[in-house]
């Protein structure tokens, strides 16, 4: 009788601490949206603005960026489950995205502000879709 008891206590007591993980890891979601939205802003104006100043002011800009949501993400007290493999993941799909990006907006598509859209969207898409599976998933 007493084991029962106590293995129910104990099943409440883990079903207690799973959700205040799932709660307290929700901030991986806002992490991802940030970087994504980031894309939009970043893609752009290594793109578009050309020049000393527009390379110093975007590896600045960008610089400041990877610093603060490193700064927020390890300040966490709860990371996510498989968080590790989930960010090298979007950080791996991300660079696949931002490397050609780069390479066909400096060569092919010098100066096109469309190009600069698309590929804006599309180094931002890694970050904003494992965001909105960790949101459905939380």
């Amino acid at each position: 009788m007493w084991e029962q008891a106590d293995a129910a206590a104990a099943l409440k007591g883990t079903a207690r601490i799973e959700a205040t993980v799932r709660v307290r890891s929700r901030w991986y979601v806002g992490y991802l949206w940030l970087f994504a939205v980031w894309q939009l802003v970043l893609v752009p104006a290594v793109l578009l603005w050309r020049g000393p100043t527009g390379a110093l002011v975007s590896a600045l800009a960008n610089a400041l960026v990877v610093v603060g949501l490193s700064l927020f993400a390890i300040r966490q007290p709860v990371t996510p489950r498989g968080y590790g493999g989930l960010h090298l993941k979007v950080i791996g799909a991300w660079t696949a995205a931002y490397v050609p990006a780069l390479v066909l907006g400096f060569t092919v598509f010098a100066s096109s502000v469309a190009f600069a859209a698309v590929a804006a969207f599309v180094c931002a898409l890694p970050a904003s879709a494992a965001a909105w599976r960790e949101a459905r998933t939380a």
